[in-house]
């Protein structure tokens, strides 16, 4: 009865399928009633708990063919569904008191009516979208309940005698089953095929044989003149030639494979073997390339640096790991062609399953007395104690699983331990597949940019490997047991996009607000750098102007190209108003300070106060404006210090511009002379040494003022002005040398500040005579 059952099940499965497929080929309408029974029917399987994993597979792919026609349907009729909704509006809300002119009122219901016969075919596909997706979403659940069962069930256990002489049964029974099919006086056409085919069997051998065994020497040789290049690629052509290496041999593998079909002898099971044979070839050569790459014989091109007796025990553990790999896959292949017991299964499988976890304890052990190389000089690198803190905490992990499995499967859990113990070696494949491939990317941008070896530690390979860890997300999860139509769904589900209010916003969205919104900002730079080299020098702005339009220019230029971006991605904004007007209260208090040094920035560049190279003084401050951004100011003061400034500071505060408009600044050097000296005489040298500096201007001329009779001297100030103030520094330096000089040269003495001490009693301070008490 349950057999008949799944035969219509399939049956009209296939007709669905046939019937989707040619709707798919041409523009037909959609066949509501063939989707109608189809849904009942998936929908019956799933409450009865009827049919294989594989048949509900086949009703899955079904639905999932017509839900891709509805998510079209959806959105059919959209550019006039929207006009139709923009000339409701421009109609005007219906009038809530009173009646409405018959010609407005007329049109207004032509068009509504007009978009509820557009609206109904998606409004239809909608609801059946709908039921498509919960569908799949209930065989999904299914089939994973059905794999948890699976995986949580009790199997027979490897260690009774009894399954034994059942293993030894089943497997003496497949051997002569592929015996009986290789014999060939069963059939003589097979073996007048054989002798036919006998040169080219044999040429097909000799070249499959020489590659094999060969071929891995001629591309050590092909290396050895790729390496006379030398120089920064020396990486990449190592890689390439590793490749090659395997490459060869796996050539040969195929061209064997070959050979034996050729032969004519091989029967439905061999052909099965000899169609996996350039799989399982692949995998162990793949294995052995990916081997020597981490644990490379040559110590500079190893990726995981260990002892060279670490290196080779860890290559031969890896190699173990994948011939026994090879060797699971293999029975499991024959166990596909021809069914044996489970009992005999779960014996096969254990001693397979012990190799495999031993070989995975002894890697991880290597793994987990990892160091790094700053590790054993004694250093403290964060990023390479943190990688090697990553492959002992791998080692670790592959201990425990190494441990965990066989013991599963000795006790009768053999799909629980074969889920734990075969994804972990392959994400530890994997993940060291990822390390090889950064390497490489690495190496190439050093042969690139003539950095070399160097490059390993820039920041492109560094992306690049977060990049490719992305990539293996989905092979990690298909090798913890994730289904590809799993992937898939994510996929479509993250294709679709989410909703923000009335708005959908999908990948595609995001790609053409990135690529519009980087052409603006990039069409901004560019034309910011046109403007600065060849246009703005040749007008009279000075350098604050032109850096307040180039400023000014650039913050216009990247509004624009956000704004063009959001409306070219479709994106309505007009959603967000409700939500963007709660968060600005908040956002208002919680970044009031940010706001009003951007709105200062702003103020800074439009009124210029200050420019970029201008001399100011703030909050005790002095120093040169390097660069006004949006938040703040840069002061490069004269100890060569960066002081970041709040634009508001500068904008509320007070500050002092020492070069603003013009470099003109006044200088005052003060100077003493004893009394007693000539004062017109003074002067007159004060006043030449002034009109001899080449700083100094003549309109207004210098001054020589006689300031004050000082406590100790007679006090006098030369006060000139100096063309460029930049210099007051320099040109105070010169005066103050000069006027050292000259006064030595004319005997005027530059008093120092001179006091008499009187002693009210000065006979206390003698020493008492001696015999007095």
């Amino acid at each position: 009865m349950k057999r008949g059952l799944l035969t219509v099940l399939a049956t009209i499965v296939l007709l669905w399928a046939g019937i989707v497929q040619a709707q798919e080929q041409t523009d037909a309408p959609i066949d509501y009633n063939a989707w109608e029974q189809l849904a009942d029917l998936t929908e019956t399987a799933i409450d009865k708990d009827t049919g294989t994993i594989d048949e509900l597979e086949v009703l899955r792919g079904g639905v999932i063919r017509f839900r891709a026609r509805f998510e079209t349907a959806r959105a059919a009729n959209g550019g006039r569904i929207g006009a139709l909704k923009a000339q409701i509006e421009a109609l005007g809300p219906k009038p809530e008191t009173g009646t409405e002119a018959p010609e407005v009122a007329t049109r207004r219901a032509e068009l509504e009516q007009q978009l509820q016969e557009l609206q109904a075919p998606a409004v239809v596909a909608d609801e059946a979208f709908r039921r498509a997706d919960a569908i799949i979403a209930e065989i999904d659940k299914s089939i994973r309940d059905r794999e948890k069962k699976r995986l949580l069930s009790l199997g027979a256990s490897p260690l009774s005698p009894a399954n034994w002489s059942i293993m030894f049964t089943d497997v003496k029974d497949t051997l002569n089953s592929i015996m009986a099919e290789t014999d060939s006086r069963r059939d003589p056409n097979r073996l007048q095929t054989l002798r036919e085919n006998a040169p080219i069997v044999i040429v097909l051998m000799l070249v499959s044989l020489a590659l094999i065994f060969r071929g891995r020497t001629w591309a050590t040789y092909a290396g050895r003149q790729l390496r006379q290049l030398g120089g920064r690629g020396s990486g990449v052509w190592s890689f390439l030639v590793s490749l090659f290496r395997i490459f060869l041999p796996l050539v040969g593998v195929l061209i064997f494979a070959q050979a034996l079909r050729e032969t004519g002898l091989a029967g439905p099971m061999l052909n099965l073997i000899l169609d996996a044979l350039p799989v399982w070839a692949a995998f162990l050569l793949g294995i052995r390339w990916l081997s020597e790459r981490l644990f490379s014989r040559i110590p500079e091109e190893a990726l995981i640096l260990l002892p060279n007796d670490r290196r080779s025990q860890a290559r031969f553990y890896m190699l173990v790991l994948s011939v026994f790999m090879v060797l699971r896959g293999m029975v499991h292949l024959i166990q596909s062609y021809e069914t044996m017991q489970p009992e005999a299964e779960a014996v096969l499988a254990f001693p397979i399953v012990i190799v495999l976890g031993l070989a995975l304890a002894f890697l991880g052990k290597i793994l987990r007395g990892y160091r790094s190389p700053e590790e054993e000089a004694g250093e403290e690198v964060i990023r390479g104690a943190s990688m090697a803190r990553v492959i002992r905490l791998a080692g670790n992990a592959m201990i425990a699983v190494a441990v965990v499995a066989p013991v599963m499967a000795a006790v009768g859990y053999a799909e629980a331990g074969n889920a734990l113990l075969y994804p972990t070696a392959l994400t530890a494949l994997i993940l060291g597949f990822v390390m090889t491939l950064q390497r490489f990317s690495a190496d190439v941008y050093g042969l690139i940019t003539g950095q070399g070896e160097q490059a390993r530690e820039a920041l492109f390979p560094i992306l690049m490997g977060f990049i490719l860890v992305l990539c293996s997300l989905p092979l990690l999860a298909l090798a913890w047991g994730a289904r590809v139509a799993d992937l898939t769904e994510i996929w479509a589900s993250f294709t679709r996009g989410f909703l923000v209010g009335e708005t959908r916003i999908s990948p595609t969205d995001f790609l053409t607000f990135a690529i519009v919104f980087s052409l603006g900002y990039s069409l901004t730079r560019l034309l910011q750098g046109f403007l600065k080299g060849s246009v703005l020098p040749k007008t009279k702005l000075d350098i604050g102007g032109q850096n307040a339009v180039i400023s000014g220019l650039g913050y216009v230029g990247v509004f624009l190209a956000g704004l063009i971006a959001i409306t070219m991605a479709g994106i309505d904004l007009s959603n967000l108003a409700i939500v963007a007007g709660a968060l600005s209260v908040g956002i208002g208090f919680g970044l009031q300070t940010i706001v009003s040094n951007f709105v200062s920035g702003i103020i800074l560049l439009v009124e210029r106060p200050i420019s970029e190279g201008d001399w100011i003084e703030v909050g005790g401050n002095m120093g040169y404006v390097r660069d006004i951004s949006v938040r703040s100011t840069r002061i490069e003061t004269f100890d060569r210090t960066d002081v970041i400034v709040p634009n508001a500071d500068l904008v509320s505060g007070t500050v002092t511009n020492y070069t603003r408009g013009n470099t003109v600044g006044r200088l005052i050097v003060p100077i003493g002379v004893a009394y007693g000296t000539d004062t017109r005489r003074v002067e007159k040298i004060l006043m030449a040494i002034a009109r001899a500096q080449p700083m100094v201007l003549n309109n207004p001329p210098p001054t020589i003022i006689f300031h004050n009779f000082g406590a100790d001297a007679l006090e006098f100030e030369i006060r000139v002005f100096l063309r460029d103030v930049n210099w007051i520094l320099s040109v105070r330096n010169d005066i103050n040398h000069a006027i050292a000089e000259s006064f030595a040269k004319e005997g005027i003495e530059v008093p120092f500040a001179q006091r008499d001490v009187w002693l009210r009693n000065p006979e206390s301070l003698k020493a008492p005579e001696q015999g007095t008490s």
